[in-house]
C-alpha cells in the first residue's frame, strides 16, 4: 500500500533559491521518525530551452511499510508547458501541498489568479494543505491579528492565506520557521493526521473489494486480461522565445526606432515586445501614464535614457508605413546606446540569459565598471513597480524561468486596444490586435500582412469561418503559448482554426486534449453520453462552412470596393489573385 503526495509552490525567496535552506518537504521527509528509507529523485527537463527539473520524486518508507511517494514541485510552469503530467499528478495524488513565501507576495497572486482555479477544477476529493512559509520583513514578531495591516503592502497576509484555503477547503498553516517544531510537530501532525485518513480509506475500499469478490459462490466471470497502456502523449515543443526572437531579426512590423546621441539609427524594434517585459517601455510609450505606476526609480529610470524625436528630419523617417510611421526615440546614455543590440536581443529572448547579456557587453566595453554600469541599467528596465530590484546575482536569476511569464506578459494585451495596429471584425464585433506578435507566431499571418494582399494595407479585417470564442482563444495561444479549451466540441473548432492558419503545434495541443478526455472517460460514461466524435466535428465543420456562406457576398462586394480605390494598375492583380485564408479553407 502507498500514499501519494504532491507538493506545490516554492516557499523560498524567489530571487535567491540557491542560497536558501533545504525545502519544506525535504526537511520533513530528514526528521520525521514515521519515515525511514534511502531518498531518491527523478528529475525531468522543464522545457527544451532550460534545463532545471519539473519537478523531484522523493521516495520513502512510512509506519513502517508504507511506501511514500512525493512529488515535489517548486514551479508552476509545469501547468503551462506539460498539462498532461499535471493532470495526472493532481488527479492521482491522496495529499495536495500548496507552499509559499509570505514575502513574494507577487509571485502568491500569480499563483492565487492562474494556477488556483486549474487545481480546484482538477480536485477529487481529497485533502489540501495551504503552508505560509517564513517571517515577514517588517515585523521582529509575527503578528497573528486578521485585521493587521502593517506588512500588507510588500507580505501576504495572514487574511489572504485563509481566504485561499476557504476557496480550496484547506487546511492553513503558518510556519515561521523550518525548526524542529513547526515542521516536526506543526506541519508532520497534520500531514501525518492526513495520511492516516489516506491509509484507513484505502483500506476501507480494499476490504470492500475483497468482500465483493467472496459473495460469488455460482460461476464466476471470466478473468479478462487487462489492455496495453496507451502510450503517454506528448505535444510539440515549443518553439515561442525562439519566434519572438527572430521577429528582431526579421525587421517585419517595425514601429520603433533607436537613434544615439549623434542621431544616427541604431535599431529598430516592436513597442508590443518591449512593453510586454518593461514598465519603463509603458511609460515611454504612453500604454500608462506615471500615476499608474507610482515608481519614482521607474519614471527616473525612462527619463534618464530615452527621449522622443518628432523631428519629420530626422534621418529614417520614411520607414514603415506611410499612415503610421515608426516612432523615433532617442538613447541619451552612449555606453547603454553602443549596447542596445545586444541588450535588446537579450529582451526578445526572455530577459533571463544574464550570463550571455554580460558576456556579450563585456566584448563591447573593456572597463569592467562601464559593464556592471550598463548591466544595472538593464536591471533598472526590468523592474517591477513598487518592488525592490533584487536582480543582483545574474547567476541565480539565470534558472528562473523567462519574463514572458514572470513580469508583465503579452497576455496583458490580449484583445486590448492599446499599442494595436490592427483589428478583426467577427460575427459584427471587432477584436484588436498587434501585427507584430501575429507575423512572428503564425507563417499564414505573416504572409497575409506582408504580401500583396489587402490584409497589408487595411486596419480593419474580416474573419470568416470562425466564431469570436474560437478566435479569441486562437489569439490566446499566439500571445501566451498556452491554451485550455473548456470542451472537447470547443477543441475541435480550435482545432479547425489551428488548420486553417497552419499552426502545427496548436493543432497538437486539441488532438491531445480531445484523446485525453476521451481516454480519462470510463467506457460506460462514454457510451451513455453517447459521444460521437465524427458528429461532432462535422457540426464544427458545418458551423464554419455557415458563417462563410453568410459573409462570402460581403466578402466579394467589399474587395470589389476596395479594388474601385486603388490606382488601375493594382486591379487586374487584386482580381486575379486568391485570399490565402480562403485558400486553406478549400485545402
Amino acid at each position: 500500500m502507498s500514499i501519494h503526495i504532491v507538493a506545490l509552490g516554492n516557499e523560498g525567496d524567489s530571487f535567491h533559491q540557491d542560497n536558501r535552506p533545504s525545502g519544506l518537504i525535504r526537511t520533513y521527509l530528514g526528521r520525521s521518525p514515521l519515515v525511514s528509507g534511502d531518498e531518491s529523485s527523478l528529475l525531468l527537463n522543464a522545457t527544451s530551452t532550460v534545463a532545471r527539473p519539473v519537478f523531484t520524486e522523493y521516495q520513502a518508507s512510512a509506519f513502517g511499510n508504507v511506501k511514500l511517494v512525493v512529488h515535489d514541485c517548486p514551479v508552476w510552469d509545469i501547468f503551462d508547458s506539460d498539462w498532461y503530467t499535471s493532470r495526472n499528478l493532481i488527479g492521482g495524488a491522496d495529499i495536495i501541498v500548496i507552499k509559499y513565501s509570505v514575502n513574494d507576495k507577487f509571485s502568491f497572486h500569480e499563483v492565487k489568479d492562474n494556477y488556483i482555479p486549474v487545481i480546484k477544477r482538477a480536485l477529487n476529493s481529497v485533502p489540501v494543505i495551504i503552508a505560509a512559509v517564513g517571517t515577514r520583513q517588517n515585523e521582529e514578531l509575527p503578528c497573528t491579528c486578521p485585521l493587521c495591516t502593517s506588512d500588507r503592502g510588500s507580505c501576504v497576509s495572514t487574511t489572504e492565506g485563509i481566504q485561499l484555503a476557504k476557496e480550496l477547503g484547506a487546511t492553513y498553516l503558518e510556519l515561521h520557521s523550518l525548526d524542529d517544531f513547526y515542521i516536526g510537530k506543526y506541519f508532520g501532525g497534520v500531514l501525518e493526521y492526513f495520511m492516516i485518513q489516506a491509509l484507513n480509506q484505502k483500506t476501507s475500499e480494499k476490504m470492500k473489494k475483497r468482500k465483493m469478490s467472496n459473495s460469488f459462490h455460482g460461476i464466476r466471470p471470466p478473468q479478462l486480461e487487462q489492455p496495453e497502456k496507451m502510450p503517454i502523449l506528448k505535444a510539440e515543443a515549443s518553439h515561442y522565445n525562439s519566434d519572438l526572437n527572430n521577429l528582431l531579426f526579421c525587421c517585419q512590423c517595425v514601429d520603433v526606432v533607436f537613434y544615439n546621441p549623434d542621431l544616427k539609427e541604431v535599431v529598430e524594434a516592436h513597442k508590443i515586445v518591449l512593453c510586454a517585459v518593461s514598465h519603463v517601455f509603458m511609460l515611454l510609450f504612453n500604454v500608462k501614464s506615471p500615476a499608474d505606476i507610482q515608481d519614482s526609480s521607474i519614471i527616473r529610470t525612462t527619463q534618464d535614457l530615452f527621449a522622443i524625436n518628432r523631428d519629420a528630419a530626422l534621418p529614417g523617417a520614411s520607414q514603415g508605413s506611410p499612415g503610421n510611421p515608426p516612432l523615433r526615440v532617442i538613447v541619451k546614455d552612449a555606453l547603454f546606446c553602443l549596447c542596445l543590440s545586444d541588450i535588446l536581443r537579450f529582451i526578445y529572448s526572455g530577459a533571463f540569459q544574464w550570463e550571455e547579456l554580460e558576456e556579450d557587453i563585456r566584448k563591447k566595453l573593456k572597463d569592467s565598471g562601464d559593464v556592471s554600469n550598463v548591466i544595472e541599467k538593464v536591471k533598472c528596465i526590468l523592474k517591477t513597480p513598487g518592488k525592490i530590484n533584487c536582480l543582483r546575482n545574474c547567476k541565480t536569476y539565470q534558472a528562473r524561468k523567462p519574463l514572458w511569464f514572470y513580469n508583465t506578459s503579452l497576455k496583458f494585451f490580449l484583445n486590448k486596444p492599446m499599442l494595436a495596429d490592427v483589428v478583426f471584425e467577427i460575427q459584427g464585433t471587432t477584436v484588436p490586435a498587434h501585427r507584430a506578435i501575429l507575423v512572428a507566431r503564425c507563417e499564414v499571418m505573416a504572409a497575409m500582412f506582408n504580401g500583396n494582399y489587402m490584409e497589408a494595407k487595411s486596419v480593419l479585417i474580416p474573419v470568416y469561418g470562425v466564431s469570436k470564442e474560437t478566435f479569441l482563444s486562437f489569439l490566446e495561444y499566439l500571445y501566451t503559448d498556452s491554451c485550455c479549451p473548456a470542451g472537447i466540441f470547443q477543441a475541435m473548432c480550435l482545432l479547425i482554426c489551428a488548420e486553417m492558419y497552419q499552426v502545427s503545434r496548436l493543432q497538437h495541443i486539441c488532438e491531445l486534449f480531445i484523446i485525453t478526455q476521451l481516454q480519462s472517460m470510463p467506457s460506460r460514461e462514454l457510451a451513455s453520453m453517447n459521444l460521437d466524435i465524427v458528429d461532432l466535428l462535422k457540426k464544427a465543420k458545418n458551423l464554419s462552412t455557415r458563417s462563410w456562406q453568410k459573409t462570402s457576398q460581403e466578402r466579394l462586394h467589399s474587395d470589389q470596393e476596395a479594388a474601385k480605390s486603388l490606382s488601375p494598375a493594382w486591379q487586374p492583380e487584386l482580381e486575379s489573385r486568391p485570399n490565402p485564408q480562403l485558400m486553406n479553407w478549400r485545402n
